[in-house]
């Protein structure tokens, strides 16, 4: 084995301080952790908005994919992680705020999990690394929440997204899994506080983001006629282990664009298909990038798909320009909407006044998703929460087709991390759909758009920040205009 030395800081003057340095290395190889008065600030001002109660954090347990021992990639509840910052499995902690106790439950690893696993840092260790003091064994988290629900205090908890987490609040709390919505007031604690980015986080997001830019510019320059999809996807997942990073959600990589979330790579790629990609890298510590590009197949675009991809482009730039603190992101998406339809008026596409059309909900055959999403330690930040909290401050979501899938409508404050995302596609079914039942035929030129029904889709995504004076792109610039894409191909 490799003989690795350490330099030890003057600090260390006992066993205990060193044991708890090393298990701070240990574990900062595995979850690129903050450093422990992060965590404790964190606990802190969460303790400081709700008051009072027991506030629980359940952690993930491993899941096996086919098999018990045989795993899917292992993933740290978010909110477990930006409070406790353990990216273990077994582990689920409780906030006492009434009795001013932070306890983390779990077991210690025996023999048999140490010839498996390697040493690793016991329980207490890593409890210590991220300033918590009291552990206990993990049979005994349902005789503590008993005892609280006894005595009358509340329990609150996160709305479960696990089956994991489903039985066992049915187990410790006697809640039916269809009665387990989450603490209300502990969710808009959690939303109030993962919705501003630290400078820290930030530095993290970045970090994601540029290695996400660096998947797409590198499927932008391998990209060929003849090559599979899944030839185009390898290539991107190389980039994203060679920088130590796994995928922030299933990759879409696909000829079939149209089709919002395709995640079947085994196409091959053709003379004048575009190719439409999003993808995002994680962090070993959970922060998120998320892009998407799209990219002719031949090194240049047709003349067609040249036209219809300015116009995606004009309704990504003039969103970029709109973003600052203060306005509503459903304001941008509304503008990114009319930029949409009068672009498609000029190719006959569409007709009639883009306010009136953007209002009934007509553009949304072209454009039947939202404009982006909050993002951080979630691709799509803290969405278990409810996009009623994270993404409208607890006002309903519209049930309008397409404006229903917004995810974000508040106003932008400094702090916030989201995505911009426009799009236009050409759904065959959906087409068929609305023209039988001639649905905004003062808005949509149906026979002009059976002449696209094959076209496919286009989206460009880039990550903002929200800055005290306006917005700032996270990560590399990747290809956006059609010259900047031909220019790489």
């Amino acid at each position: 084995s490799p003989i690795v030395y350490i330099i030890l800081p003057k600090s260390i003057r006992n066993r205990a301080s060193l044991c708890i340095f090393v298990a701070n290395q240990l574990i900062k190889n595995r979850n690129t952790m903050f450093a422990k008065e992060t965590y404790v600030q964190r606990r802190a001002q969460l303790k400081k908005n709700m008051g009072s109660g027991v506030l629980l954090f359940l952690g993930n347990d491993e899941q096996g994919l086919n098999y018990e021992d045989n795993t899917f990639r292992y993933r740290q509840d978010s909110t477990f992680l930006y409070y406790f910052g353990l990216s273990f499995a077994g582990l689920s902690a409780i906030i006492d705020v009434d009795e001013d106790k932070e306890i983390i439950f779990g077991d210690e690893l025996t023999i048999d999990h140490i010839v498996w696993m390697g040493t690793q840092p016991t329980l207490h260790e890593k409890a210590a690394a991220v300033g918590i003091t009291e552990t206990r064994p993990y049979a005994e988290i349902a005789g503590y929440l008993q005892k609280a629900v006894a005595q009358g205090r509340t329990v609150h908890y996160l709305p479960p997204y696990r089956a994991e987490h489903k039985l066992k609040l049915m187990d410790w709390l006697g809640i039916a899994p269809a009665c387990q919505e989450g603490s209300v007031p502990f969710i808009r604690a959690v939303v109030s506080q993962r919705n501003y980015k630290s400078a820290e986080e930030i530095a993290e997001i970045e970090k994601a983001c540029n290695v996400t830019a660096d998947m797409h510019i590198t499927a932008m320059k391998v990209l060929r006629p003849g090559m599979y999809e899944y030839e185009v996807v390898a290539e991107m997942n190389h980039v994203a282990q060679r920088n130590n990073c796994d995928l922030s959600f299933a990759t879409i990589a696909t000829i079939n664009g149209q089709t919002l979330h395709n995640h079947y790579y085994g196409n091959k790629v053709k003379p004048g298909d575009l190719f439409l990609i999003d993808a995002g890298a994680e962090l070993p510590s959970g922060y998120c990038g998320d892009m998407s590009s799209t990219i002719p197949a031949d090194k240049t675009f047709t003349p067609r798909q040249r036209a219809v991809y300015e116009i995606q482009n004009a309704m990504h730039l003039e969103s970029v320009k709109a973003l600052r603190p203060g306005i509503p992101y459903m304001e941008v998406y509304d503008l990114s909407a009319r930029v949409m339809v009068e672009g498609l008026k000029d190719l006959e596409l569409m007709k009639g006044n883009a306010e009136d059309a953007v209002r009934e909900g007509a553009h949304a055959l072209f454009y039947p998703h939202g404009l982006g999403h909050m993002m951080g330690l979630d691709v799509h930040d803290m969405e278990n929460l409810g996009e009623q909290w994270v993404g409208y401050n607890g006002q309903p979501k519209s049930t309008q087709f397409g404006r229903k899938s917004q995810r974000l409508a508040i106003p932008l404050e400094p702090g916030f991390v989201h995505t911009v995302e426009p799009g236009i596609y050409f759904i065959p079914e959906l087409i068929d759909l609305w023209k039988a039942e001639k649905k905004f035929a003062d808005f949509i030129n149906y026979d002009k758009v059976e002449e696209y029904r094959h076209f496919g889709g286009i989206r460009n995504e880039e990550d903002y920040l929200i800055t005290e004076t306006g917005a700032r792109r996270l990560g590399k610039k990747i290809p956006l205009t059609p010259d900047e894409v031909e220019a790489l191909r």
